[in-house]
């Protein structure tokens, strides 16, 4: 049976671990420190799945403000470790953030997704996401 909590700076470790299964390098004192500054923000969320006790998935949104369009709340990232893939955990963490949002009086949530990761499309779209637009991302150090 799956529990879902809200995520705590004690679950780090097993944050990091999960974050690797999807390519973001991340060691338990930095994702500690982010969890801790989510933890203290009000327009941030973040939940884990467990498993008997064992973090097996995590999800983290945020509230956004853009002067375009009304407010929204966008996941920022959702991993479920992949021996638990297809058991519905990604859907119920989704749920959480959905409630959240309703909450905080949001009408859209949005994700964004590497174009890469079909299988991840696929999942969007079966739990009720539709395809909005196709994007190019571009970043920059901060000098």
């Amino acid at each position: 049976m799956v529990q879902i909590r809200e995520i705590l700076e004690k679950d780090a470790e097993s944050v990091a671990a999960l974050s690797t299964q999807l390519g973001y390098e991340s060691d338990i004192k930095q994702a500690s420190a982010r969890i801790k500054r989510i933890n203290n923000s009000n327009e941030n969320c973040a939940f884990v799945a467990l498993i008997d006790g064992i973090v097996v998935g995590w999800i983290h949104g945020f509230y956004t403000l853009r002067v375009e369009s009304d407010p929204f709340v966008e996941i920022g990232g959702l991993i479920v470790d992949e021996n638990y893939r297809n058991l519905k955990i990604g859907k119920q963490l989704i749920e959480h953030v959905n409630f959240w949002a309703k909450a905080h009086q949001v009408k859209k949530l949005k994700v964004r997704c590497n174009i890469k990761r079909t299988e991840s499309h696929r999942f969007y779209t079966q739990i009720g996401f539709k395809e909005n637009k196709r994007q190019i991302a571009f970043e920059m150090n901060v000098v």
